[in-house]
């Protein structure tokens, strides 16, 4: 047996095997054990340090500690014994240290202010907890003051000072209104880190009288409540515009001292109009990345988790159109005392070395300071075996008298830190945890684990026989493992047998005895076989197993790996499955499954249920498997394989398949070894070492495959040295000081032999440096920790086993790990080449600063603003990577006439470096978009007003707009193009000389100094002339008159306002005007229509249509009678649904198809191609699409385009009154 070595030859092993010790009891693994072994006191739970108690409840100062014999506790206040009999008010709970101070029944918490410390103390020691600080949290009442009214300037700078009580903790500070609102921040007021409310400028909406100041004391959960604040603002006209000016700080330099690991405030408040913006630098270096946060508008700058590395100046700008102001802050990082390394418990042997360390560091250096069982060293009892080196207790020839708890304090002005360690020297003799006599029982040719759990100090030696008597249990047939298990790969049946453990220390020594039996394997000796059988017939399938006697085996059917159906036709036997009156859903693979408490076997058949055939006929099936296997000639790496073919089935077998199992590594799978032909029965097979070898074989014919053969015996093969080395060796660093070797392992039979392992061995490439190798266990992964950052290295790995090393291994090139890029790529320049597109230039930064494998170039590039707008925006990044080495790129999508910026960042596989300084480039101009609208609008007989508005995207200075226009005849001719040029300032036009009631179509579009943009077109209609009357055409290329026709205008009149509906047919684009009066008053857009010669002819029309009612009803009315019920729905008809007939007194229906043609390039008419004069003249006639539009009674517009082409009916109650045809027509124009 190669003996392991004993952990017990280097300090540094035994070190490491007492750590594990410390684990070892304080986990219960064994309740006896630990009953009986001692330890010193370890503090489990304490108090905070500064501890602030809610004055109106119940003080609990929490100390918990274990050990054993369990420790006593005893408390110290302000440095003095702390003697809680004496306090009817202070109690300490039952096996604790906790101490309970009664407030709630008659304490005052101001009483039991102080330092207090714990100590928990045994006779293996003493350990104390830090002093914790006990303080009652305050909320006083906010002092009274007489609060004058503040009277301002507009436009001048405002501070409301809040001045809250001083509170323990300090309270937070908001500011709300008499409603409970907060009160709105932006970057003109916000809030100081202070408290106070900050005005940069006041504005007259800042007059109100309720600035309230909350101060919330979460502790003791109350809010204190200033007295309101009044604020006037008084108006002067002009607002003078003031350059900023610091409100807070003051000055133009401060101080500030933060502690290490904590958050960094900086916070510049400026006054001016218009409002400043604050900017903040760090002078000569970066603001820190990932950790640094802009709060309250950019007035407060936050860095969390501050170190020594972020002291320096920091520059705050306020800047506005005026000017600027700054202030810097030169900010000092100290800290508190942190550890290095903090003392670590020990567990030693009597006799042995060891060392306590304990360092820290702060800013200030800390002071390390030792005390032994919470007294300081200096006056502690003496100990021989110990001696003090500044940060450092180094124990020689410990003795049981030298356990005891030791405390380390490392202080500065800054705070302190405290930690125990305990020194605890056990000596105990060997002790076994398995139990006596304890029975494991394997299946023969698999691995046996016998335990042998052992406790011990010095750590005992395990030592293993066979039988009460026997000899010593060596050679490569065992495993010996550290926690003392016994391995036995490959247990036969002379295994069977009594084991003794032996544990001995230079204390004494135990031995232990367990049984091991070892059982026949489970085996299937008939194995269910295909079938095929007619549909209704009978079938049976075997399933003969033989198992150890010893175990109960039992037999488990299923049907394609599922239950069987729950149908009385299938009977299950002792050895059998029958399945009466086969139907087709029975066909399917049949699974008999043995299994016992150690191992489990199964086999499968498959069932065909088919029909009967209507003749016999040759049945083809698969070939019966081979039998009667044989192994000869066996050697080393090699073996000779014999069978005899089982039936053929009517098809002649092609060939045989063999198989192997390796019941030593992986019992229980087969493996395909190799195929031979039909008509061979013999074959030698190659073997590899250190396998335990069983072969089974398989025949194939056309149907398909046999069943396997039984196996055949198995053969072990000697053990011999690896052949290979692993797979895929890779080393990539998972962090900047490391190496991660990486490699795919060999697989069980690969090993050769007992003990795999492999040796790991790198180097530093291009260094003359030696090979650094370390052994490892079968695993997949070893760490190399403290390497340079991003370093080749040369690496290979090498297996061995028990009986030696694998031939030597190929070397592979792997790197340590990456860190971000340390500088930026330099010497940026930007080529602009056209208004949409720059190319971008950088010299590539040096490869030793990439620190990490080159993945390539980022150029983040952002719209700074318009040149043509003046007007900055929501600055977007956008980020183009650039792979590899490349030191050029294309910026394309830029907007013309536009400053942008630009940095760029190398990039390698840890993130991104650092950036280059931004580079500002500008667009040159571009041609615009098209402009934003047109409307046309106020129609007359030869004029119509155009009004646009300016292209949303001027992309440069515009320097015209360029209109063009054509009439367009009654065949959709386009008439002679006029051109005009209008100036860039210019947003509304009046065409003069038109010809009346014609249609024209306009091209409309913005132009720079590059050239012209998109065009926008419109149509529009000149109206007719002002009598109403159509005019004969004149001349050719006219268009026949088209007017626009408003009809079915209702109103529904309500208290305050009236609903004014409406049907339009016209052109798209039309405007509409309402007109109306109170109480017979009339407003008019039109100046004295009454001179016009429409309006006087439609007056004429509507009197002569009033007296044809008039005569209409006065005969109606002496003709009498009852009317019958026809002419009653006559009379009552929608005037919409039944024209009036001429014949009637009434108009008839007019139609002219012929003057509505459809009009080219968005022109509307009727559904029907008529206009369909049904209504009286007071209403418009309907022209195009629909529009159902109503007006409130201040005039606005609260309808909307419908855009049906069908009439709708008007919404509201119709008036009983007749629409005024003045009112009408009036509004319309």
């Amino acid at each position: 047996m190669m003996k392991k070595k004993r952990l017990s030859a280097s300090k540094a092993s035994l070190v490491l095997f007492l750590c594990q010790m410390i684990s070892a009891l304080d986990v219960p693994l064994d309740s006896k054990l630990l009953e009986e072994l001692s330890q010193p006191p370890t503090i489990t739970q304490q108090s905070p340090k500064d501890y602030i108690v809610d004055p109106r409840e119940n003080i609990v100062i929490q100390c918990e500690a274990k050990g054993k014999p369990p420790p006593s506790f005893s408390w110290t206040r302000n440095g003095t014994h702390f003697d809680i009999d004496k306090d009817a008010q202070v109690t300490m709970k039952p096996n604790s240290g906790t101490l309970v101070i009664n407030i709630m029944n008659g304490g005052k918490a101001e009483a039991y202010e102080g330092i207090y410390q714990c100590t928990a103390r045994n006779e293996r020691g003493a350990a104390i907890s830090n002093n914790i600080v006990i303080r009652p949290s305050r909320s006083p009442l906010w002092t009274k003051e007489k609060l004058e009214p503040h009277q301002v300037r507009e436009g001048d700078s405002l501070v409301l000072h809040c001045r809250p009580p001083v509170g323990l903790p300090p309270p937070i500070i908001f500011w709300m209104d008499n409603a409970f609102q907060r009160l709105p921040q932006s970057e003109r007021v916000s809030q100081g880190l202070n408290g106070d409310l900050y005005f940069s400028n006041v504005q007259p909406e800042d007059t109100r009288e309720d600035y309230i100041c909350y101060a919330r004391f979460n502790h003791t959960q109350t809010i204190q409540q200033k007295q309101p604040i009044s604020v006037k603002v008084f108006s002067t006209k002009p607002v003078t515009e003031k350059q900023p000016i610091l409100l807070t700080p003051t000055g133009s330099t401060s101080t500030k001292v933060e502690l290490r690991g904590s958050v960094l405030l900086l916070e510049c408040i400026a006054a001016g109009l218009p409002t400043p913006g604050i900017h903040w630098i760090k002078e000569g270096g970066e603001l820190p990345a990932n950790r640094t946060f802009f709060e309250n508008f950019k007035k407060t700058l936050k860095i969390i988790d501050v170190s020594e590395a972020d002291s320096g100046n920091y520059k705050c700008i306020a800047r506005n159109i005026l000017g600027s102001a700054y202030h810097v802050i030169s900010v000092t990082v100290k800290a508190a005392p942190y550890w290095i390394t903090a003392p670590r418990n020990l567990v030693l042997s009597p006799g042995e070395d060891g060392t306590l360390i304990c360092r820290a560091n702060g800013n200030p250096k800390p002071n390390i300071s030792w005390l032994a069982n919470g007294v300081p060293i200096a006056i502690a009892p003496e100990d021989p075996s110990r001696k003090v080196d500044g940060d450092t207790i180094i124990f020689s020839h410990v003795q049981e008298r030298s356990s005891a708890v030791y405390q380390c304090n490392a202080s500065n002005e800054y705070g302190y830190l405290l930690a125990n360690a305990f020194v605890n020297v056990l000596a105990e003799p060997p002790r076994i945890l398995t139990p006596v006599n304890k029975l494991y029982q394997v299946i023969a040719d698999s691995p046996a684990l016998l335990d042998c759990a052992y406790f011990g100090s010095p750590k005992p030696e395990i030592e293993w026989f066979k039988g009460v008597k026997g000899s010593i249990l060596r050679g490569n047939e065992y495993v010996f493992h550290d926690n003392g298990t016994l391995e036995i790969p490959v247990a036969q049946k002379d295994s069977t047998g009594t084991y003794t453990c032996v544990a001995r220390n230079e204390l004494g020594k135990i031995q232990n005895e367990v049984q091991l039996e070892v059982k026949d394997p489970t085996m299937i000796i008939k194995q269910p076989e295909y079938k095929v059988i007619q549909r209704y017939g009978q079938v049976s399938f075997e399933c003969i197993i033989k198992h150890d006697s010893t175990l109960l085996a039992t037999v488990t059917w299923l049907k394609d790996n599922d239950e069987l159906p729950d149908d009385e036709r299938f009977l299950v036997g002792k050895d059998n499955l029958t399945i009466m009156n086969v139907t087709d859903k029975d066909d399917g693979t049949y699974t008999c499954i043995v299994n016992t408490t150690l191992d489990s076997v199964s086999a499968s058949a498959v069932l065909t249920v088919v029909a009967a055939p209507p003749t016999p006929a040759i049945i083809y099936a698969r070939p019966n498997p081979p039998f009667d296997l044989e192994l000869t000639g066996q050697l080393e790496r090699s073996v000779e394989l014999s069978w005899i073919p089982g039936d053929e089935n009517n098809s002649p077998i092609t060939s045989f398949v063999i198989e192997y199992e390796d019941g030593l590594h992986e019992p229980g799978v087969w493996h395909y070894q190799t195929e031979v032909p039909g008509t061979q029965t013999t074959v030698q097979l190659k073997l590899s070492p250190y396998v335990n070898y069983s072969f089974r074989v398989i025949a194939v014919n056309e149907i398909g495959r046999s069943q396997p053969s039984e196996p055949s015996e198995q053969y072990l093969t000697k053990s011999a040295n690896p052949d290979e080395n692993p797979s895929n060796v890779q080393g990539i660093g998972s962090e900047p000081d490391n190496l991660v070797i990486t490699w795919e392992p060999l697989k069980g039979f690969q090993s050769n032999g007992p003990g795999l392992q492999y040796k790991v061995s790198w180097r530093q490439k291009d260094v003359d440096d030696e090979w650094t190798s370390v052994i490892v266990a079968n695993v997949s992964k070893y760490i190399v920790s403290g390497t340079p950052t991003f370093v080749p290295y040369e690496i290979k790995v090498q297996a061995l086993n028990d009986l030696g090393y694998a031939p030597e291994p190929s070397e592979v090139i792997g790197h340590s790990g990456e860190d971000l890029p340390m500088v930026a790529p330099g010497n940026v320049q930007v080529h602009v080449i056209n208004s949409t597109l720059a190319k971008v230039h950088w010299d590539p930064v040096p490869l030793k600063t990439v620190r990490g494998h080159l993945q390539g170039y980022k150029v983040y590039y952002w719209k700074v603003q318009s040149l043509s707008r003046r007007s900055r925006r929501h600055v977007e990044k956008k980020i183009l990577t650039f792979r590899g080495n490349k030191t050029f790129g294309m910026l394309p999508g830029l907007e013309p006439y536009s400053s942008y910026k630009l940095n760029v960042r190398v990039v390698n596989g840890k993130g991104e470096g650092p950036a280059s300084p931004d580079k500002v480039f500008k667009t040159p101009e571009g041609v615009p978009s098209s402009p934003s609208f047109l409307k046309i609008t106020n129609p007359t007989l030869d004029s119509l007003t155009l009004e646009w508005g300016s292209p949303t995207h001027p992309n440069g200075v515009l320097t015209s707009y360029v209109l063009k226009f054509q009439p367009i005849n009654n065949t959709h001719e386009l008439g002679p193009l006029v051109e005009i040029r209008i100036p860039a300032n210019e947003s509304s036009l009046i065409l003069k000389n038109l010809n009346y009631s014609t249609r024209y179509k306009f091209y409309f579009n913005a132009q720079t100094s590059v050239g012209s943009g998109s065009q926008i077109t419109e149509e529009a209609v000149t109206i007719m002339d002002e009598a109403g009357i159509l005019r004969p055409a004149v001349g050719a290329g006219k268009v026949q008159p088209l007017y626009p026709r408003i009809r079915n205008v209702t109103t529904a009149a309500a208290e305050t306002y009236a609903n004014i509906s409406w049907e339009y047919e016209g052109p798209d684009h039309a405007n509409f005007y309402v007109e109306y009066g109170v109480a017979g008053t009339m407003a008019s857009r039109q100046v004295d229509i009454a001179t016009q010669g429409w309006f006087i002819g439609l007056m004429c029309a509507v009197a002569l249509l009033i007296l044809i009612l008039l005569i209409v009803c006065f005969i109606r009315r002496n003709k009498g009678g009852k009317y019958p019920v026809k002419e009653k729905e006559d009379a009552h008809a929608d005037p919409e649904i039944q024209p009036m007939k001429e014949d009637d007194g009434t108009f008839g229906e007019y139609s002219d198809a012929e003057d509505h043609k459809p009009l080219k390039k968005g022109s509307r008419t009727p559904s029907d191609r008529t206009v369909k004069k049904e209504d009286s003249d007071d209403s418009l006639v309907d022209y195009g699409e629909g529009v159902n539009g109503q007006f409130n009674e201040d005039g606005s517009f609260i309808g909307q385009y419908s855009g049906k082409k069908e009439k709708e009916p008007a919404e509201g109650n119709e008036s009983s009154e007749a629409p005024s045809p003045v009112n009408a027509m009036n509004s319309f124009v």
